[in-house]
Parts: C-alpha cells; structure tokens; sequence
C-alpha cells in the first residue's frame, strides 16, 4: 500500500509537473508552434455575396448533411435569418458520391443560377484554371461547363447579363455556351502557345495584374477581348531535375529588360461567332500596352487604357466596336511614371467618368465629362486617395479609403459624386488601425474587416454611413487568447528623421524582457520597393509571431518605410525612387539605422542585421555591400540581383529603358558590389522561380566567388518565388532562417 501511495504521489507530481510545463510553453512560440501546426489561424469569413441589393448575403459553412461539404448559406442582412439556399445535395454531380469543392462561387444577374468554379489549377500565382458548373435553382439540374474541353483547363467563365449563357477560355481560346441547350459556339480559332486570347501572358499578369482578358457587352451580344502575340517574347528555361530520373525543361515566356514584349490588341466579336473587329488603337502594340479595358455604359463602345513602353504616359481612348475607330479622350502625364487607373466607372448615363490622378500632387478623385473637357476635383486636400471602395450612382456618393494623417492606416471616407459638400470619416475615429469594406449595391450595409498590428482581424456586418455594427461575424476570440498568453511586446511604431526633413515610419518589436539600460541585437526587416510597405497597421498573422518568436530569444526587430514605398505621402515620397532603385532606398534605410543608433541606446551597433524577401531579398543585398559598416548579418531570400534580369514592365516603369539609362541600372543593381561583403550573408532561392530567376543568384554566386567572398546557400529545388512547395518546406526555411541569425547575430541583451 505504502509503495501503491508514493508511486501515485509521484505520478500527481509528474502530472503537475507537465501541467506546468504546458503552461509556461503557452507564452512561448517556437517555430513548430508557427508552421507546423495550425494553432495560430485565425477564423475567416466568406467568401460573401450581397444579393438582393443588400437585404441579403450569402456564405459558405460546413454542411450538416455532406461529409467535409459545403453548404451556400443566405443571410437577411438586418435580422440574421439564416436559410440554405443551396445545399451541398445539390452539387453532387450524376454518377458521383462526392459534392462539388467550392473554390469560387458567382450569382447569375437574376439570381436563379449558381455558376461553381471547382478542381481548380495554378497558373503563374493564382488557381485561375480549374472546371465550371452551373446549378439551375429552379430545376436543380446541374450542368458541367466546356463539353469536351481538358479538366480543369476553363478560365475566368461568367454569365451574360440577360441569363442565357456563360462565357469562358479554354486553351487560349475563347467559348461561349448556351445555358437552354448546353450548345458551346466556338468565338476565336487560332489560340496557340503564343497567340493569347482572353487572358495573359507571365508579364501583363505579373505586373500590370491582368488575367481575366474578355468582358460581356452590356446587351449580350458582343464579347471584346484582349489578344496577346508573344511569338517575338524569348522563353526562359526552368530545369527540373528532381521530379522525373531525366530531368526536363519548362519554359516561361518572359519578356527581360529591353527584350521584345507581346504585340496586344482589343477586339470585338459577336457572341454568335463571326469575325473580330479590331480596335485601330494607334502605336507599336509591341511597345506599348493596353492595360485596361471595358464597355462603357454603351454596347457600341469600348474604352482603352494605353500605355507607352516608358509608362509616364497614359491615354483613355473610345473604341467605336463597329468601325474600330479610336479617339483619345484623356491624357496623364509623368515625368516618373503613371500608374494604370483601376477606378474609372462611368455615371450619368455615360456622360461621365471617375477617375484618379496624381495631377496636382496628391492622388485625388476627378469626375470628367465623356469628351475629357471638364475634369472635376473631387477630393481637395493634401492627402492621398488610397483606392475607390464602392460608387453609389443612384444616392451620389463615393465610398473611398484614405488615411490623411497616418501613412500606416486605412480609414473609410466617401464624399458626393458632383463635388458638393464636405469629404465625410465614417470609420469610428477611435477605432485606430487597418479598415477594409466590402460594400453592397445601395450602399447601406458593408462587411468591414479590421484590425491592428497586434489585434487579430475582426468581420463585422454594418450599415452605412452611421457604421453602426448590426453584429459579428468574426470575433477570432481563440486567437486573441492564444496570443493574449504569450510573453510578447506589442509591436510599436515611431518616426526617425534621417536629415533633408525627410521623416520616416517604422515599427519596433522588443524582447518582453526589455532593458533599455542593456544593448540588444538588432534585425530590420526590409522591402523597400515601389510594391509594398512594411510599415503597416494591421495584423500579419504568422509573420508577426515569427517576429516575437525572435524577440523571445533577444533580437529587437524593426522596419522602417523609406522614400519610394507606396505610402499614402504624396507624389514626390512614391517617385523620388524613379531611376534610383538599389539607391535612395538603401541610402535611406542606411541613414534610419544609424539615426536609431543614434537615437536608441540600447541598440548594439556591433550586432545588426537585416532580412528580406524579393525586393526586400535585393534591399539585403544593397546594404550588406554598400553599408557593411553597420549590417554585420544578411538574410537575402529570392533577390533580384541585377536589375537587367528582370522583366520589362517593372524595371522600364522604375528605371527608364537600359538603352539610355545603363548607369542607373548599373548603379541599381547589388551584384556590381558585391566586391565590399564583409558580413556573413546567406542566400535562399528556389530553382524554380518563373518570377526572380534563380539565374539571379547563380550570377552573384560567380561574383562572390570571384572576390573570395564567402558566404551561405540554400537552394530549394523547383520552389516558386514564394517557397511553399512540398511538404515541410515553410518550417524548414525559417527554421533555416532562425538558426542561421544565432549562429552568426549572438542573441540576447549584454
């Protein structure tokens, strides 16, 4: 009995022993707490549809009825009255057991089809290949989309405004189907590997974010469409050698700096088939590009965005689709460049437009007359328009996202579509962070997601303009209280001054056991490019607690938003970068360091180091050759190490055309100094990134290699730009990444 008591007292005290363990591992994150498990996801909500004109909404949830199924849910959008609208039954297809896996969903005009995008494929970044179907609500029938077509292979499908068909690309050709007799008419013939029709190829995708290349004409009877010849574009060659015994080649058309892009031109055709007319928009199509296109309110006409090779010039054009005849209407100018317009919606019977510009500084919300006389300043002020949410013809208002006094915040405003009356705040002022909305029809209800940098997000269902919240949909209650037990700081954010009145944002994570009487390693987190900030109000999930997790060993970490990023600071901030990537953008993160150096006593200035990703991988690079009396430690993952190796539309729109700016890019591009490393730096790259070449750092590996330049390299073989391919590869990266900065950044405070 004695020995059956001390082996349960020793038992309890096991047990407690363990309890208390687990307690004390809950405020510590490790890097198999962030990417081997999910316990750090938060809840998400969606994807929504408002219906109805916004009385109603609906949703995906589990179904109740269909194993690891889907169930569309409809809303009442005022009293939360909950109905299945569409069960998952009914997306069982003949023959199957199995429902349809819903990866994207879409309402016909008049709300009695279901158009399912499902079995879905990856092209370049997105799934946008995958299979269609359509769910009839009235009869229950369900009808797979493209007849013979490969799985998967339909792209970008959609209905007709009057219900009757859907149209969609197939093997770069263009279909429509009648939803009555399922009879398919073949629109365009001569889609090949390099004549493109209703989509894009690598380069319009990439960077002019073009991918859904056809729009219905307002009365169903006309499709226009983009075409792409890329038979002049050169293929780069991705070499797999791990997925077969021989290894093979996949080739990527992809227009470098300089080098031939595809000729493109808009067409219309009858939904009936026939022939294109050609739109006659004037200029070398190689040499330039029609980056946006739609139907104005009209069917007989389509309007074009077009772009010079340089991008400092942009000019709205009306195609007549009968004649093709083209008439510019506006013209923007930049001695930088101008950024594509993806705000432009058409009002007042087709009598006007909105539109955004940089013209007087600021980017600003016009109204212009159909002819381009009268342009209209709607937004007055020093301030940035960030994006137009939502127009709302029938009350007057635009609903747009601003942040005049915080370049690392985003707040709802709307103001009247003729210019009268005040801009109106309808975000609640003290709600300080990220907001985004989703607006409906009618603009009386919107989804609105917020958050902070260390709040998860929240989903509310609101009306509008009082943003009184009618409840909510995403509380993320167990992530806030995972991350409300860990022992973490809270992300801080301040100015640096770095001289020449040029003020900066940034933000700060410090060790939960801060001294600020002890001196702690340092490692900036870095982007620097005109693509992205880093310095930013809102939650970045993993990310973030990878962040802590570092600052749990003893690193402080920082990021800091140079000249050049695209923060809401006015034209001259976003273009004072224009030729001088790799340049000011180092010169500034430079200057902060030593400025917080400086500022900071508890910053060791013998331990500092500095990541990034892509461009922030190039940013690594620039400061670890150019600065390497102040970064003693890099992390470059993906870079871009010399500017003439990457694509056209990019690099020309920030640096001009090599032929005449040969020095900038020289002076641009990091592996022209890669003679002055003196830091330990370690390189990551996937084999197989169709978007920064690994040609990239096989190039600055000869370059280090030449100058006796040691250094660490990890290459993970046929990874994408944003290696996550294969299993373990995202924990073995930062696992590679976190012991990498001990090794060679001592952790902890001194």
């Amino acid at each position: 009995m004695k020995i059956f008591r001390n082996f349960l007292l020793l038992l309890i005290t096991l047990l407690y022993i363990q309890s208390l363990a687990q307690t004390q591992d809950s405020t510590k994150l490790s890097l198999d707490r962030l990417f081997k498990s999910p316990e750090f996801f938060g809840e998400r909500f969606g994807p929504a549809r408002f219906i109805d004109n916004g009385s109603s909404y609906t949703t995906l949830e589990p179904s109740e009825e269909v194993k690891n199924s889907q169930d569309i849910v409809k809303y009442d959008t005022k009293t939360g009255k909950r109905e299945v609208l569409v069960s998952a039954k009914l997306l069982i297809p003949e023959g199957d057991t199995t429902a349809l896996s819903i990866s994207n969903y879409e309402w016909s005009p008049n709300h009695e089809m279901l158009l399912i995008f499902t079995n879905t494929a990856r092209v370049w970044r997105y799934n946008t290949r995958g299979d269609y179907w359509v769910l009839n609500l009235k009869t229950n029938k369900l009808m797979k989309l493209g007849g013979n077509a490969p799985e998967s292979s339909l792209m970008f499908a959609k209905f007709s405004p009057d219900n009757k068909k859907v149209a969609y690309v197939s093997e770069h050709n263009i279909f429509v189907q009648d939803l009555s007799d399922g009879k398919i008419t073949q629109l365009t013939f001569d889609g090949s590997k390099t004549i493109i029709n209703g989509t894009f190829d690598w380069v319009y995708e990439e960077e002019l974010d073009d991918r859904d290349g056809f729009r219905w004409s307002p009365d169903s009877k006309s499709i226009a469409y983009w075409q792409l010849d890329a038979s002049g574009v050169k293929d780069f060659l991705l070499i797999n050698d791990t997925d077969s015994l021989y290894s093979f080649v996949k080739s990527v058309q992809y227009p470098k700096v300089g080098t031939t892009n595809s000729a493109c031109k808009v067409g219309v055709v009858s939904a009936e088939g026939g022939e294109t007319v050609w739109m006659k928009v004037p200029g070398d199509p190689r040499n330039n590009y029609i980056a946006r296109m739609d139907w104005t309110e009209s069917s007989d006409e389509i309007y074009v965005q077009q772009l010079n090779r340089l991008q400092n010039k942009l000019e709205v054009m009306l195609c007549n689709i009968h004649t093709g005849d083209v008439r510019t209407i506006l013209t923007e100018t930049d001695k930088a460049w101008v950024d594509v317009n993806d705000d432009m919606h058409w009002f007042n019977k087709g009598k006007e437009f909105t539109w955004v510009s940089e013209r007087d500084g600021w980017r600003h919300i016009y109204s212009v007359s159909r002819d381009g006389a009268n342009v209209k300043l709607l937004t007055p002020g020093n301030f940035d328009v960030i994006e137009i949410v939502s127009v709302d013809f029938s009350n007057g208002w635009i609903y747009y996202i601003a942040s005049p006094d915080n370049a690392t915040q985003r707040y709802l405003y709307r103001v009247s579509l003729d210019g009268s009356g005040k801009i109106e705040m309808l975000t609640p002022s003290n709600e300080k962070g990220t907001h985004s909305y989703q607006i409906a029809d009618g603009a009386r209800f919107a989804i609105h997601n917020y958050s902070t940098a260390n709040t998860p997000p929240i989903t509310d269902l609101i009306e509008l303009p009082s943003h009184k919240v009618i409840r909510t949909l995403v509380n993320n209650e167990k992530l806030k209280e995972k991350v409300g037990v860990l022992n973490i700081s809270p992300m801080e954010f301040f100015k640096v001054d770095i001289g020449d009145n040029v003020i900066l944002d940034g933000w700060i994570i410090k060790p939960p056991d801060f001294d600020s009487s002890k001196k702690y390693p340092v490692l900036f987190y870095v982007y620097t490019e005109p693509a992205a900030q880093t310095v930013l109000d809102r939650w970045s999930g993993t990310q973030y607690l990878w962040f802590q997790m570092l600052a749990q060993k003893g690193y402080i970490v920082i990021s800091v938003d140079n000249r050049g990023t695209p923060a809401p600071r006015g034209r001259e901030w976003r273009k004072s970068i224009y030729k001088k990537i790799g340049v000011l953008n180092s010169h500034d993160q430079a200057e902060a360091a030593k400025a917080l150096i400086k500022k900071w006593s508890f910053i060791d200035s013998e331990r500092i180091g500095v990541w990034g990703w892509s461009g922030g991988g190039s940013a690594t690079l620039q400061l670890m050759f150019r600065y390497p009396e102040i970064y003693k430690t890099g992390m470059s993952v993906a870079p871009v190490t010399d500017e003439k190796l990457y694509d056209t539309i990019y690099e020309e729109r920030y640096m001009g055309l090599p032929e005449g700016e040969n020095d900038a890019y020289e002076q641009g591009s990091a592996i022209h100094f890669a003679k002055n490393l003196k830091g330990n730096l370690l390189i990551v790259h996937g084999s197989g990134d169709d978007n920064v070449h690994y040609q990239n750092t096989e190039r600055l590996v000869n370059e280090l290699v030449k100058y006796n330049k040691q250094f660490s390299l990890m290459v993970y073989p046929n990874r994408t730009h944003g290696i996550y391919e294969g299993p373990g590869t995202r924990l073995h990266l930062y696992t590679l990444l976190t012991n990498y900065l001990e090794k060679n950044l001592q952790a902890g405070a001194k």
